[in-house]
């Protein structure tokens, strides 16, 4: 009989961006009190998997959506910088169409399919693909949480049912606190689902592609 395990890669929850820029990876973003009822319904949704591992992106809103399941499930959070959000130009900069339009940025939108204005997908896949590699060893036999953002999760999605990489930021079927679940027989992935624990929340929360 082959073994299963089950990597389950969560979205944080909404986080507390007045301002709407785009964050990235700077520091100091929290979880707004919206992204923290979303990370304990995500909490809830877990809390009776076989989970035997939690792992998280380094950023504050990922190491906070990841608090409420390692209380819930008595489980440590290891912090792996695998999982943080991707690399971006404009990072630090409101995200609206009317910045997009600014010439004075069309310099790094030569290429879509890089993508030019920040981390090459296929970087981001490999260390994705590293650290779930690692993740499913540990959890063997059962079943893993990694919390890490929303392209990351996307592209290695993609990746995993054979797409191409480049794509629409507008259409990441990846919401807030949503969960993406990669399952494994052995080691070949079988089976790739998705749900949104925290939906109900989602009237009136944050929208900016990659936050």
């Amino acid at each position: 009989m082959s073994t299963t395990t089950v990597i389950h890669l969560l979205r944080h929850g909404e986080v507390h961006n007045p301002e709407g820029i785009l964050y990235g990876r700077l520091p100091d973003f929290h979880l707004s009190e919206r992204g923290r009822q979303m990370a304990e319904l995500a909490a809830e949704w877990l809390s009776d998997r076989d989970v035997a591992v939690l792992y998280s992106s380094p950023l504050e809103r990922a190491q906070e959506t990841a608090e409420p399941i390692s209380t819930g499930l008595d489980l440590q959070v290891h912090l792996d910088a695998r999982l943080l959000e991707a690399a971006n130009r404009f990072e630090g900069k409101p995200f609206t169409s009317r910045s997009i339009a600014d010439p004075r940025i069309w310099s790094r939108l030569y290429n879509p399919f890089l993508p030019s204005w920040g981390e090459p997908y296929r970087a981001i896949v490999r260390r994705m693909s590293e650290v779930v590699r690692h993740v499913r060893k540990e959890a063997w036999g059962r079943e893993a949480v990694c919390v890490s953002h929303q392209l990351p999760i996307w592209v290695i999605r993609r990746a995993a049912e054979k797409q191409r990489l480049w794509h629409r930021p507008d259409r990441r079927q990846c919401n807030l606190a949503s969960v993406t679940s990669l399952t494994f027989e052995e080691e070949r992935l079988v089976a790739v689902s998705y749900a949104e624990p925290a939906a109900s929340l989602y009237p009136g929360s944050s929208a900016i592609p990659g936050a």
